[in-house]
């Protein structure tokens, strides 16, 4: 397990995503992250996607992708870049989403404790409308990303269970009228709160995960054939166990260490077939 925070920032990533789809990234945003931009390059010959996925799963750390590589074994076999970045501190989901699509720090973005508030600043969301890109975001309501990105012109799809926004995703993909997609799970998150990121029960969420990471990108690979595609799993923090005031082992994320602040995102490039 690396015992040191990784170099590269998530606040990368948001003009990474604005570079492969060949768009002014938002107002606030960092450099994009000089590996992806690479990669694209190399896969695109210089061409920009037309369609990008983002799989958001919340809290799977880098440690628990080390320490359980059969986990997202099906992932990486379908994916080409693994791409290590450090996360926001604290390591919380509004703020670590907050930055991960401004490309701004949270003294920037406006959330710097656990609060689930709307960011008013530009978002990625705000340059894709201003290109004329339209735009998917789906969740279960009442989570961070049906409340920090609300309030632009974009279609939101706030179900009920994972598994239903899931299927919606798939509805999605099928129809093939949407340019970016973000699908948002936190089903690892939820469980690893209430028993810890090892148990058996949160182990099984993170490689339901990868599987419908996978599955969507098999979906994206046979029916978005005509479209220049990103596809990328990508989570927001990591995670470690603790000991509660009763006495019971459980998982958390608000610590400054590499456990709760190290993560791994993968992507792949798919061209249009000529």
């Amino acid at each position: 397990m690396n015992d040191q925070l990784n170099p590269v920032s998530l606040e990368s990533l948001c003009g990474a995503l604005a570079y492969a789809m060949g768009i002014e990234p938002p107002a606030h945003a960092a450099a994009p992250n000089e590996t992806l931009t690479e990669y694209i390059d190399r896969c695109l010959a210089g061409k920009k996607a037309d369609r990008v996925f983002m799989y958001n799963s919340d809290a799977i750390a880098q440690w628990v992708y080390e320490k359980y590589p059969y986990l997202s074994d099906i992932a990486r076999e379908r994916t080409d870049l693994e791409l290590p970045m450090v996360t926001v501190d604290p390591p919380k989901t509004p703020i670590a989403f907050g930055t991960m699509y401004t490309g701004a720090a949270p003294q920037v973005h406006g959330i710097v404790q656990y609060e689930k508030k709307l960011i008013i600043i530009d978002t990625l969301f705000d340059a894709l409308v201003r290109a004329g890109k339209r735009v998917a975001l789906l969740s279960r309501g009442g989570y961070s990303m049906a409340v920090i990105f609300a309030e632009r012109p974009i279609d939101y799809y706030f179900c009920k269970t994972w598994p239903d926004v899931n299927a919606k995703a798939a509805e999605l993909i099928v129809e093939d009228k949407y340019d970016f997609i973000l699908c948002y799970n936190a089903n690892f998150d939820d469980v690893m709160h209430k028993m810890t990121p090892e148990s058996v029960e949160a182990l099984s969420e993170a490689r339901f995960n990868y599987q419908t990471f996978c599955m969507f990108d098999s979906m994206i690979q046979n029916l978005w054939k005509k479209h220049n595609t990103l596809v990328g799993f990508g989570m927001d923090h990591g995670c470690h166990a603790f000991i509660n005031d009763e006495g019971l082992p459980r998982g958390t994320h608000r610590d400054n260490s590499p456990e709760d602040r190290n993560i791994v995102h993968l992507y792949k490039i798919h061209p249009a077939e000529e």
